[in-house]
């Protein structure tokens, strides 16, 4: 007993910081650092598109056509995301107060973190508009097979924000504290070297991947259409941000409305909350699709057109004349065929006789030499 309770005296009532942020990789002029964060956004990309894809062939979308979508979504999110990064944290970059004396190159250096979730989406959509109509389906269609992926990205991604050691929330002393490294350059002045945070990316990670097992279940019982899961994922993770966000002390953008000052992210989340909310409940009052296909208008598969007996119709060869057809017809054809080659002309029969419909004169006498195709179903 004394054994097991010195064991868990050793164990660390606390999540350490990492010890590790990336790795170098030798070149012929130096080396290329490859951080920890961009390879958990690498990382989140990945697992999400895995997601969305087997959704998307799920739906009955053309094979393949989920690359040609994500090939436009993924470098515009990556550039929205980054440049609401930077308008929401503009000091750093343009200086307090736009002095001037920020580093206007730490802009494009992604890889040292800085992605805004909402520029992200916005401009990521709209690559996907794009991708979607060169691939000749729905928009709407790709957003709610995508939605759930999306979220799992989220969830995976934000664990590049513990190994950058950043983005985390107040001062605790609950088991689970995040420690800092105390040289960090975000590390909060004034405070003790062994302050446990608030690990505010693992309470976002763990609250987007029970979203995505929530919107599985939502979608699988509703089988939500016209966009409506991609609005509730808004809904959802809006949702939680608002919390998470509230508990966050980095620096960040302060906006006062209505006489409450909070962060921009905070405002933003509400925003889309109520957004989400109103577009949610307007697509449910239509109804669902009719008919429900991921594709647009007019770029629906060819389909092959059938006789009214259901049976295919071959098309006839335009190079082959119509004469041409029944030249090549075998000379002992019988029934509705042509002869190959011209026969003498059957006398009529008298007037006042009938005709007997078994006989080859009344066989004859019911073609038209009028040069017509021969029938459907007839082989050339």
């Amino acid at each position: 007993m004394q054994t097991l309770l010195h064991a868990a005296a050793l164990v660390p009532a606390s999540i350490p910081s990492p010890g590790w942020s990336g790795f170098d990789i030798p070149l012929p002029w130096g080396s290329l650092r490859i951080h920890a964060y961009a390879l958990c956004i690498l990382a989140g990309i990945i697992v999400g598109l895995w997601l969305t894809s087997v959704r998307w062939a799920r739906r009955g979308a053309p094979e393949g056509s989920v690359w040609d979508i994500v090939i436009w979504a993924i470098p515009f999110g990556i550039i929205g995301g980054r440049l609401y990064h930077v308008v929401s944290s503009p000091d750093q970059y343009f200086g307090p107060g736009f002095d001037g004396t920020g580093d206007l190159w730490l802009i494009p250096q992604i890889q040292r973190g800085g992605l805004g979730i909402w520029g992200a989406v916005v401009l990521g959509v709209l690559g996907a508009w794009i991708g979607c109509r060169r691939a000749g389906v729905k928009l709407t269609a790709f957003l709610d097979a995508a939605a759930p992926g999306l979220l799992l990205a989220q969830a995976v991604g934000r664990w590049g924000n513990y190994f950058n050691q950043e983005l985390f929330g107040g001062p605790t002393t609950l088991p689970w504290g995040l420690q800092i490294d105390a040289d960090n350059a975000n590390f909060p002045a004034g405070m003790s070297a062994d302050t446990l945070f608030h690990p505010t990316f693992l309470y976002e990670s763990l609250w987007n991947i029970a979203g995505v097992l929530i919107l599985l279940a939502l979608d699988r019982r509703f089988h939500f259409r016209r966009s409506r899961l991609f609005w509730l994922y808004a809904m959802y993770y809006t949702l939680g941000r608002v919390w998470i966000e509230a508990m966050r002390i980095d620096d960040a953008e302060q906006i006062n409305l209505f006489g409450i000052t909070a962060r921009l992210n905070v405002w933003t989340s509400i925003f889309v909350f109520v957004t989400a909310l109103v577009f949610f409940i307007l697509l449910g009052m239509k109804g669902r699709p009719e008919p429900d296909s991921p594709y647009l208008a007019g770029r629906e598969p060819a389909e092959e057109d059938e006789t009214a007996e259901g049976k295919p119709v071959r098309d006839a060869d335009p190079i082959v004349s119509d004469s041409e057809s029944r030249d090549n017809l075998p000379d002992n054809q019988s029934g509705s065929g042509h002869p190959s080659t011209p026969t003498e002309d059957v006398p009529a029969p008298p007037a006042g006789t009938t005709s007997d419909p078994e006989s080859p004169v009344a066989g004859v006498s019911g073609h038209k030499a009028t040069g017509s195709a021969p029938e459907a179903g007839t082989s050339k």
